[in-house]
């Protein structure tokens, strides 16, 4: 009914279609030439409810979740507290449509046994095998690889050309963040700033991605603020991982495909296969 990424309503939701109308509280308020039909009550029609909470600034939407948000998000509770994720704001988001399936996606962001061959721009900022996990069961996955120099960012230039976040201290200047959320976000916490990808399934071959960079407000109030080193350093390697993507969905769809063994560096791999399993049995 809604075909509009964002807006408001104006006192009601009406379907296009035969123009039921809703109130903003989900009941059916009016139904067009319904009056009269037998057994018919507008109050057992109301639009569903969703499952709604509010996390680090970002929101959470489940129609059925398996357990209270609060149990399922315990293990991330205070995790990201340096990064102040509920003060950064979006300065640029890019859209992305792939032909693969988001697992595909969730799995290339796990692992770094690519990025010597893949990355080149980012294995000469942050080697492949710096990398530590923190979290390696459940729904949330990843962990943690370091720059090669101190004072480094994950930009084009290599150069860190604004100041941390204001929580982000030590060793923590160093260090880039990667976790996946299950089912659906991909975050990545940088001294100073902060990337998030969406992943929304289209079809079992087909997946939107939507990359948003998000920084600190005073940072962003200067004049001279850019974010163009950030995103295109990351535009660069999103596209070269949706090329590797893509063409592993081309490898998984041949009547030859047969699945290989993982690597000692796709641990998350293999712990994303286990949850994965124990949410569809």
């Amino acid at each position: 009914m809604c075909t509009e990424a964002s807006g408001t309503f104006k006192g009601s939701i009406q379907c296009p279609y035969h123009a039921w109308t809703y109130g903003l509280d989900g009941r059916l308020l009016v139904a067009r030439n319904m009056d009269g039909t037998p057994d018919f009550d507008r109050q057992e029609y109301p639009l569903h409810q969703a499952h709604l909470r509010e996390f680090e600034g970002f929101i959470f939407v489940a129609l059925d979740p398996a357990q209270p948000f609060e149990e399922y998000l315990a293990p991330l509770a205070g995790r990201f507290s340096a990064w102040g994720l509920e003060s950064v704001r979006p300065a640029r988001r890019i859209d992305y449509e792939l032909a693969c399936n988001w697992k595909l996606v969730f799995q290339n962001y796990s692992e770094c046994y690519h990025c010597p061959v893949i990355h080149p721009q980012l294995e000469k900022l942050s080697p492949s095998d710096s990398g530590r996990n923190d979290l390696t069961e459940g729904p949330f996955l990843g962990g943690y690889s370091t720059y090669r120099a101190a004072d480094m960012s994950l930009t084009m230039s290599g150069r860190m050309t604004r100041t941390p976040l204001p929580g982000v201290t030590g060793e923590e200047l160093t260090r880039v963040y990667y976790y996946t959320i299950f089912p659906s976000m991909l975050l990545s916490l940088h001294p100073d700033y902060v990337m998030v990808h969406y992943l929304h399934p289209l079809a079992p071959n087909r997946t939107a991605v939507a990359c948003e960079f998000y920084f600190d407000p005073a940072a962003m109030a200067n004049a001279d603020f850019d974010a163009n080193d950030v995103v295109e350093f990351w535009d660069l390697t999103n596209r070269q991982d949706w090329h590797v993507n893509e063409l592993t969905q081309l490898g998984l769809s041949s009547r030859a495909y047969e699945p290989g063994p993982y690597s000692q560096q796709e641990g998350l791999l293999h712990a994303f296969d286990l949850h994965y399993l124990s949410v569809m049995t």
